[in-house]
């Protein structure tokens, strides 16, 4: 007679097994769901200094954005104005000084250049959000045309998380060229490989879904990604440029990674690109 509440015993604690892990199941998917953006943002409110970082010849300025943020920004003109502007949007992490070495060989080409950051750092008060930040870019690109750009010499340059709000800009306007470095298809994609075991796509807030939209650029795009990337695999990358209308060009690099595009020859490639494609674009600088 004593199996019988032996296995009582072990029916009612593989039912309270079944209980833990599925309230703790629950608990994991609802502290993705509150703690997204403070995963996928990292603000720093650090404000560079243009000498220390060799970008003295740039320009800083704080550009208003339609909600009243008013942005971090540095701007040095093209040297000659038949050549083309770059507005940059960097990533998730970081400021406008750490992109130097990249601001550095745009200049020396004699391109024009607006490093940006977004409304939640250096200061300029704001919350991260996918809304947010396409608002700030649209502010960017305000503030170049107001400098006399023509939409025709304005080049968008997307790294990272920024890939997505640049996507999004040469969707909506006319433009130059588009480039995308270190790109993904959307960051829901980016959650699912990551967070493989959790809903991830259902909790999305900010998706930035590039590959909806970039089927709407109507300019000339160039993609650059790393094989070796671990943080947005390649094969997200490769997807976006799948769906991505001619003309494009897509270069994955064999050792590139998440952070060493540039020291692989990024530049050149983006330098080479533009004077192939954006009319004017003369360059003395070559390689990464």
């Amino acid at each position: 007679m004593a199996k019988w509440p032996l296995r009582g015993y072990l029916f009612g604690t593989a039912k309270w097994l079944a209980f833990a892990g599925a309230f703790s199941y629950a608990v994991l998917v609802a502290a993705l769901y509150l703690n997204q953006r403070s995963m996928i943002y990292h603000p720093d409110q650090s404000i560079p200094d243009r000498s220390t970082v060799g970008l003295p010849d740039m320009s800083a300025h704080r550009i208003e954005t339609e909600d009243g943020f008013k942005l971090l920004a540095w701007w040095k003109p093209p040297a000659d104005p038949t050549r083309p502007t770059i507005v940059f949007f960097h990533g998730n992490a970081g400021n406008v000084g750490h992109r130097s070495r990249e601001a550095r060989q745009f200049i020396e080409a004699g391109l024009g250049l607006l490093l940006v950051t977004w409304r939640y750092n250096a200061g300029a008060g704001g919350e991260p959000s996918e809304e947010g930040l396409l608002t700030d870019g649209r502010a960017a690109l305000d503030f170049v045309a107001a400098q006399g750009i023509a939409e025709h010499k304005i080049v968008l340059h997307g790294e990272s998380l920024g890939s997505g709000v640049a996507v999004a800009m040469a969707a909506e306007r006319d433009i130059g060229c588009l480039v995308l470095v270190y790109p993904y298809s959307s960051v829901a994609d980016v959650a699912a490989d990551r967070f493989w075991y959790a809903p991830v796509r259902a909790l999305i807030q900010d998706d930035y879904d590039s590959v909806a939209r970039i089927g709407k650029v109507r300019a000339p795009i160039l993609l650059i990604h790393g094989e070796q990337d671990r943080i947005i695999p390649v094969r997200l990358a490769r997807r976006l440029y799948e769906a991505a209308p001619e003309p494009k060009e897509g270069h994955f690099l064999p050792d590139g990674n998440h952070a060493n595009l540039y020291r692989l020859g990024a530049g050149g490639l983006i330098l080479d690109f533009l004077e192939r494609r954006v009319a004017r674009a003369r360059t003395t600088v070559t390689g990464g």
